[in-house]
C-alpha cells in the first residue's frame, strides 16, 4: 500500500520565527527523541513528487524517467545524466503552495520556502549551526540521510540531514543540509531523495 496510515497532525511553533511546523518529518512515526532516532527519520522524497510510494526507503528503483507530473508507479526514479531530475521535461511549478501539484503535506501545510528554512536555521544560533543545533531546535530535526539520485541507495543515514524547500534554482532545487560540523543551504538535484518537513501556510 503506497499510502501510509493517516497520522494525526501535531504542530510545533518556533518561538523565534513564530512559524508553525509539523512536529515530525513526513512519514515518521514519532517526534525525534535524538538526532539519530530512526523512528523519526521518515520518508525520502524526490523533489516535486507526491506520496506515491517512491518515498519509502525500501521502494524499488527504475531508470525510466517520467514524462508526467504523476508517475504511474511507486518506484524511485534514478538518473545519471543532467539535469538529474526524475521528470523528463522539468516542471518548476511542482510543490508550490498548499494547492501545489503533488504537495505531499497534510491539509493546510506545504513545503517551506528557502527563506523559511533559512530563518529556521538562523534561529539555532551561530554556535549551533550543525546537526546538534538542528535537533536542539523546536523542530528536533534528525539526521535522516538521503537517497542517491544515480543509484537509489541510502547514504549518510545517521550522519546528515537534508531537507527540501519548494524553491527552485535553475535546473536544481534548494534545501537545507547539516552534519556534525556545519549546516547550510545547498543546491540539490531533484532526483535525490530528501526529507520533507511541512510548514503551516
Amino acid at each position: 500500500n503506497a499510502n501510509p496510515p493517516t497520522v494525526t497532525v501535531t504542530s510545533v511553533t518556533n518561538p523565534t520565527t513564530g512559524r508553525v511546523w509539523m512536529d515530525r518529518n513526513l512519514g515518521a512515526t514519532q517526534v525525534a527523541t535524538s538526532s539519530t532516532d530512526a523512528a523519526a527519520y521518515g520518508d525520502l522524497y524526490q523533489w516535486g513528487r507526491g506520496t506515491d510510494g517512491h518515498q519509502l526507503r525500501t521502494s524499488a528503483n527504475t531508470s525510466t524517467l517520467s514524462s508526467a507530473d504523476v508517475p504511474e508507479h511507486a518506484s524511485f526514479i534514478t538518473t545519471s545524466s543532467s539535469p538529474y531530475d526524475w521528470r523528463s521535461g522539468q516542471n518548476v511549478n511542482l510543490w508550490q503552495g498548499t494547492a501545489g501539484t503533488n504537495n505531499p503535506c497534510p491539509t493546510g501545510y506545504r513545503l517551506p520556502t528557502l527563506a523559511e528554512l533559512e530563518a529556521e536555521r538562523a534561529s539555532w544560533g551561530s554556535s549551533n549551526n550543525n546537526a546538534a543545533g538542528a535537533f536542539a531546535s523546536p523542530l528536533k530535526l534528525p539526521v535522516a540521510g538521503y537517497r542517491s539520485y544515480s543509484a537509489g541507495s541510502l547514504d549518510s543515514v545517521g550522519s546528515s540531514g537534508n531537507y527540501w524547500s519548494s524553491t527552485v534554482d535553475g535546473t536544481v532545487s534548494r534545501g537545507l543540509s547539516f552534519n556534525s560540523s556545519n549546516a547550510g543551504i545547498s543546491s540539490l538535484n531533484r532526483a535525490s531523495g530528501f526529507s520533507v518537513r511541512c510548514i503551516k501556510d
